[in-house]
């Protein structure tokens, strides 16, 4: 069985050497949410522009967010359904209600907390900058079907926190996703 994954980049896009344009670049069934506005993640724009890449794809889907990206996937799955939607992997959700929250972020609030109707997984380290342990806890309790993996020491899990080419990450998003992963 086939399908698509569908990456949901945070705050400023994913960059060349980050772990999702790795996966970009190595599989074929991959499609990108093209936000508008990178640098201003407006919390309905980026529901609309992952909803707009949603509805334009076929077949069976899995999502794929890193940071302000695994947030826009919590705030679409509270107000929008596809069944199509087999799943999802938050890698470093940030947390953009805490009070260290970068400003650019904060229009993001608040958290969705409401369950996934599918299930997920909540990748975090025990010493991410944009969110705590005990939040992303919190996360994962509160959308229900979230499994918690901890990576101890990976940051934020990005590129500047030595998360570019991440054959971890893609083995976790192979094993998870439910559909063969066609390689380019």
């Amino acid at each position: 069985m086939s399908g698509t994954i569908i990456l949901v980049p945070g705050y400023t896009n994913s960059g060349p050497e980050h772990w999702q344009s790795y996966i970009e670049r190595k599989f074929k069934n991959v499609v990108r949410v093209d936000q508008l506005e990178w640098d201003n993640p407006v919390r309905s724009h980026w529901i609309a522009g992952l909803e707009k890449t949603i509805a334009a794809t076929t077949g069976e889907l899995f999502l794929v967010g890193h940071s302000c990206g695994a947030m826009t996937i919590a705030q679409w799955s509270e107000h929008h359904f596809s069944p199509r939607v087999k799943g999802a992997l938050l890698v470093a959700p940030a947390d953009v209600d805490a009070a260290s929250a970068p400003l650019a972020i904060q229009v993001q609030r608040p958290v969705a907390l409401t369950p996934f109707p599918f299930p997920t997984t909540l990748v975090y380290s025990d010493n991410d900058p944009y969110l705590c342990v005990e939040r992303a806890k919190i996360f994962a309790n509160n959308w229900a079907s979230s499994k918690l993996i901890e990576i101890p020491g990976a940051g934020h899990i990005h590129t500047a926190a030595g998360f570019g080419e991440w054959p971890a990450g893609e083995q976790l998003l192979i094993e998870l996703c439910g559909f063969e992963l066609e390689r380019r």
